[in-house]
């Protein structure tokens, strides 16, 4: 085992994996949480109830998520260009990982907010508050260690998904452990890129754990 060949071939790819995973998780929770707060507000006996509007977005977020990620990933191959300029490399690959990222948050936040005490809901609307305000300072508020749990849960399951964008010469991790560790069978650095994706997993739930503990007990 050559250390040195490791460190110069596993160690760069990690800011990569690292760089696709926090751009797609931030335009994914942006994204993932006005979908998610619409979903709530419009649905069947919701704060703005509409039905048409409901489902639609129902649709649109059920056909993606039920798409498997490598086919996603084809598919937005010419979207991928259009707005990155290319079909591969690092800029590339955060376009897959943030479209499949959206629909899963936004799913995740729905739940979250539909696990909040009506009674507390209907507490604010006597005091005469608007949508808005009750999405603001209650829906966001009682949610909020559930949300931190779902973007923790998102980070790590997009983790695992940009390695499969190495299949497409995405860069990071999983490109290392395809090239040099499925390719060429050099065992050393697939085992290494596995070990440095498993402690970037455990940091992420550590992190994630910790914050929305914290957030539940305030």
């Amino acid at each position: 085992m050559d250390i040195e060949r490791i460190s110069d071939i596993v160690l760069p790819a990690i800011p990569e994996t690292l760089i696709m995973v926090a751009v797609s998780s931030l335009i994914g929770v942006i994204l993932g949480l006005v979908l998610g707060i619409i979903l709530y507000v419009t649905k069947e006996g919701g704060l703005k109830e509409n039905r048409t509007v409901y489902r639609i977005l129902d649709i649109i977020i059920n056909v993606i998520r039920s798409l498997p990620f490598i086919v996603l990933m084809l598919i937005l191959v010419p979207l991928t260009k259009l707005i990155v300029g290319r079909r591969i490399g690092l800029q590339a690959s955060i376009v897959p990982l943030t479209v499949t990222a959206i629909p899963f948050l936004a799913r995740l936040f729905e739940g979250n907010f539909n696990e909040i005490d009506e009674g507390i809901i209907e507490a604010a609307k006597a005091m005469g508050s608007n949508t808005w305000t009750i999405v603001k300072k209650v829906v966001l508020k009682e949610a909020l260690p559930s949300i931190i749990n779902s973007i923790t849960m998102t980070v790590i399951n997009l983790i695992g998904l940009s390695a499969i964008v190495g299949t497409i010469g995405g860069g990071g991790l999983g490109d290392v452990a395809l090239r040099y560790g499925y390719q060429r069978n050099q065992l050393d650095i697939l085992w290494a890129s596995c070990i440095a994706i498993i402690i970037i997993v455990q940091i992420v739930q550590i992190i994630g754990k910790n914050l929305a503990k914290r957030l539940n007990k305030k």
